[in-house]
């Protein structure tokens, strides 16, 4: 048996009716509010012309975000990796 969800998500003041995992729910619903909650603060801050609009605003604030957790993971491994190889030439030099 397929066990996946027939949902119903608004954002911007439309309905999609998704097919999803059950695991997927509560992500996709939080996603969608704060797609919603942006458009929001988009629309209050900004002369807004279009819907569309606001929606390539919030698509390239989410991206950003998505690309800058990329690049600072990035720059947390090459710090271990540093601290690791430290470490190792202090260990080298005392075996």
């Amino acid at each position: 048996m397929d066990n996946k969800l027939k949902i119903k998500i608004s954002i911007a003041d439309r309905v999609y009716p998704l097919t999803v995992d059950p695991a997927q729910e509560e992500g996709l619903r939080i996603a969608s509010k704060k797609i919603d909650a942006m458009i929001k603060q988009f629309e209050e801050n900004y002369a807004v012309r279009d819907k569309q609009d606001v929606l390539a605003m919030c698509a390239l604030q989410f991206a950003a975000m998505a690309e800058q957790t990329v690049i600072d993971r990035s720059s947390e491994i090459d710090d271990a990796v540093s601290r690791l190889r430290l470490l190792d030439d202090k260990l080298g030099n005392i075996l």
